[in-house]
């Protein structure tokens, strides 16, 4: 039987023809599906749910990548995934590992609260607190890494050393989120990203840049890493404490 598989992502690139790839390789069809086109129709006691390039439902959904945009809009996106779950579609992955995700609030708690070695983290929405927490950092001869709340590939992350350094809280979108920065030695910085598919750790690669970001969009450079007991437990342990069906584990030495 041909099954018919929605990937959610406004951004196919390279990516998403592998997956495309994949897919066919196991005798299943594929489209590309932007979260943004789809649509509820609850009208004339019709309970219809519109995916674009389907006729009906599609058979199950890989979840590529979430649109940015408004609370109500993510909302809405992630409302969409409830529904193809609710109906009986597979969704890869299921949208309440993707909300326990997607925030780097929620994640950053989640892996302090099942005891999983991540950097000191602080959250918050006033700019005073997080102003003195950047203080008290500097004062104990650190310093703090600034992200987006939701985002991903580098974008919008910044090495704060100084109070005065801090953006406003409007560009922030309201919230601060701040890691305690981890130097990875006097080489050029390098983490590795271990891929975790259904428990098992499966794949690494290691990445350095000149920079310290170490992001590939960012310009970092990557090679295939050997899978070592210590990441590949880390990698697994971060998986389950987030219920992850697939999942990228981001680690620092």
């Amino acid at each position: 039987m041909n099954l018919r598989i929605a990937i959610f992502t406004d951004d196919p690139g390279w990516h998403g023809a592998r997956l495309r790839e994949a897919f066919a390789a196991r005798g299943c069809s594929s489209h590309f599906v932007s979260l943004r086109d789809c649509r509820f129709d609850l009208s004339d006691g019709a309970c219809d749910l519109a995916v674009p390039g389907f006729d009906g439902l599609p058979d199950a959904a890989f979840v590529r990548g979430v649109p940015g945009g408004t609370l109500e809009q993510v909302v809405f996106y992630l409302d969409i995934l409830h529904a193809l779950v609710r109906l009986g579609v597979p969704v890869y992955n299921d949208p309440r590992a993707i909300e326990r995700s997607v925030d780097k609030g929620m994640t950053s708690f989640l892996l302090h609260l099942a005891g999983i070695a991540t950097p000191p983290a602080w959250i918050a929405a006033d700019s005073e607190q997080a102003r003195g927490i950047v203080e008290q950092v500097r004062r104990d001869g650190e310093s703090l890494v600034l992200k987006p709340l939701f985002g991903s590939q580098g974008e919008g992350v910044m090495r704060i050393g100084d109070p005065a350094e801090l953006p406003s809280a409007e560009a922030q979108n309201g919230v601060f989120y701040l890691q305690r920065f981890v130097s990875t030695g006097s080489a050029a910085a390098h983490d590795w990203r271990v891929f975790v598919v259904a428990g098992r750790a499966v794949a690494a690669m290691r990445r350095c840049s000149d920079g310290w970001i170490t992001n590939v969009a960012r310009g970092a450079s990557v090679q295939p890493a050997l899978l070592d007991a210590e990441l590949r437990a880390l990698a697994e342990s971060a998986s389950a404490a987030l219920e992850m069906g697939y999942a990228g584990v981001d680690i620092l030495r």
